[in-house]
């Protein structure tokens, strides 16, 4: 007689099994893995993530917050009273960001005006991403080029000017360049675009196939007081010479025919390159201005070997170079020392791990430089490729220059300020909410 349970059984059984089936196909897979936020932060997907936390920012971007972690061991200091001369001082307080004090109308060209904008936009971005924080500091923003006082900067020296007479600089902490959120010029505009199109070139044009000069565009105007003739220097070492595409930007006039002011001046060359296609050379020369150059991170993000002086000035990300000196090359022509104080401050790197070349500040030696790599390709590729790697977000990239990296450093930075920083709350006072602030056209 047959078992009348036996199909119950049977199908108690299926139902087990689809049971089992399930917990091991669908809880693995839709299970949050205890470093699933790490795992992601490392894929070459995860540079658009801005919401990391402070550990996962450090596992994902090791070395990039070093320069604040160093000024907070460093002894606290007192945060002085803002006006309307600037710089300006804004405070955070239950996650918003407010203003304090500006500087007063009129006081600001309209290219200082963009920057102070941009910066707070994009401490804003860092703060919004980063919902349920209790920070509460008050900091100041210095905007200009030359650092002075107790506030955060574009840039900080990597040794002393041979001059005398420069602005005392307090307790200055290194924040990302305005450019990361925006700059006006047509040939640059959203860094976001401008690393886009960089992705774009680099995707379908290897390094052997670029050409094979060392591209400038640049004016003369502004001098630096480590090098005050180097980029006049620059134009005449690469006047004529089939190895270089160097050209001082032919600006357009200050005025219109017919007497007006010309909006564009100053933000249009005709001779001008689009950021990106700077990209297209194997080699790219990177010249430092009155301090730092604003355009050296987006050559950064090129499979190309970045020439330079030895950097007199240092950016939120510059400590990450590793210089091969040329001095270290057997070249074809020209020889050059470097100095004690820029050995102190750049290690020397071995061709096979630098990721730019250092090159002679007179420009001296930089085409036998170029002579050098161009007989030498492997090397030469290496170092472009080092370069690309660490700061590009493309797949493989470490993505250092990415959303996700300025935003880790942006909350580094509020947090590592605020552990040194003193302040009479009093005499802060609340300030106005950013939001409303961006209303205010000047």
């Amino acid at each position: 007689m047959a078992d009348p349970h036996r199909w119950r059984r049977i199908l108690a059984a299926v139902l087990g099994v689809c049971c089992v089936a399930y917990l091991l196909l669908f809880v693995q897979i839709r299970s949050p893995s205890p470093v699933h936020g790490l795992r992601h932060a490392t894929s070459s997907t995860s540079f658009d993530n801005l919401g990391m936390t402070e550990g996962e920012c450090r596992a994902t971007f090791p070395g990039l917050i070093d320069p604040i972690d160093e000024k907070v061991l460093l002894r606290p200091f007192s945060l002085q009273p803002a006006n309307d001369l600037g710089p300006l001082q804004a405070r955070v307080k239950d996650g918003q960001l407010r203003v304090v004090a500006a500087e007063k109308k009129g006081l600001l060209p309209p290219e200082l005006l963009d920057a102070r904008t941009a910066v707070l936009h994009q401490i804003n971005r860092a703060l919004l991403t980063n919902p349920g924080s209790d920070l509460d500091t008050v900091f100041s923003v210095n905007i200009q080029d030359q650092p002075f006082g107790s506030a955060w900067t574009y840039s900080l020296p990597a040794y002393a000017a041979p001059t005398a007479g420069n602005a005392p600089i307090g307790r200055s902490f290194l924040m990302p360049h305005f450019s990361f959120w925006a700059w006006r010029p047509p040939m640059v505009g959203s860094f976001a675009r401008a690393s886009a199109e960089i992705d774009k070139i680099e995707n379908g044009l290897p390094f052997h196939r670029k050409k094979p000069q060392a591209v400038w565009r640049g004016t003369t105007r502004f001098t630096s007081a480590h090098h005050p003739l180097l980029r006049q220097q620059l134009l005449e070492v690469a006047r004529d010479q089939t190895w270089a595409d160097v050209q001082a930007l032919d600006w357009l006039p200050d005025t219109n025919k017919d007497g007006t002011l010309n909006p564009d001046a100053m933000q249009e060359a005709s001779n001008s390159l689009m950021i990106e296609d700077f990209c297209r050379y194997k080699y790219v020369v990177h010249t430092e201005g009155i301090t730092y150059s604003g355009r050296f991170q987006f050559h950064q993000l090129c499979n190309s070997v970045v020439l330079t002086p030895p950097i007199a000035w240092l950016q939120h990300t510059s400590h990450l170079v590793k210089p091969l000196y040329a001095s270290d090359l057997d070249l074809d022509g020209g020889s050059w020392v470097p100095s004690p104080d820029e050995e102190r401050a750049w290690p020397h790197a071995t061709p096979d791990t630098a990721n730019l070349v250092f090159v002679a500040p007179d420009w001296s030696n930089l085409g036998a430089t170029v002579r050098w790599m161009e007989r030498h390709p492997d090397v030469a590729a290496g170092i472009a490729r080092r370069q690309r790697d660490l700061f590009g977000s493309h797949p493989g990239g470490r993505g250092y220059l990415s959303s996700a990296a300025e935003v880790c450093y942006w909350r580094a930075l509020l947090n590592g300020w605020k552990q040194v920083v003193q302040y009479n709350d009093t005499e802060v006072g609340e300030g106005i909410p950013w939001e409303v602030f961006a209303l205010d056209r000047d």
